[in-house]
């Protein structure tokens, strides 16, 4: 008798998130309206060049939604979104001048000239 063995292989998120960002929604998430359940990633279309990115609140799961679990709090992206999104870096920067989340996307063909929205 031969047996069979089935593997699994763990899909790899379609965002990566350094530990700047996961502390940032860690701070968001500690600090959220009492009905949220995460943080969710979404490019609406917006700006000159076409879509941009949006970070915002959400109070319930969507079940094609991807999620990630951070130590601070789930984390998701929405699932029209990811397309454009996989092997993307999701960074959080503060200077003197600004802070914010910072994207470098893989799949961008370009940018408008006040980096707020971006073109696949």
């Amino acid at each position: 008798m031969t047996e069979t063995t089935t593997r699994t292989r763990q899909r790899p998120a379609a965002v990566i998130l350094t530990p700047a960002a996961e502390a940032r929604i860690a701070t968001l998430m500690a600090s959220a309206p009492a009905d949220a359940v995460g943080v969710k990633l979404s490019t609406p279309r917006r700006g000159c060049s076409g879509l941009a990115y949006s970070v915002d609140y959400v109070s319930e799961a969507h079940p094609l939604d991807e999620r990630i679990e951070t130590p601070g709090g789930t984390f998701f992206i929405d699932s029209a979104s990811v397309l454009y999104l996989v092997g993307s870096t999701m960074d959080w920067v503060e200077d003197d001048f600004q802070a914010g989340f910072v994207f470098a996307n893989p799949n961008a063909k370009g940018t408008c000239g006040c980096g707020e929205s971006f073109t696949i």
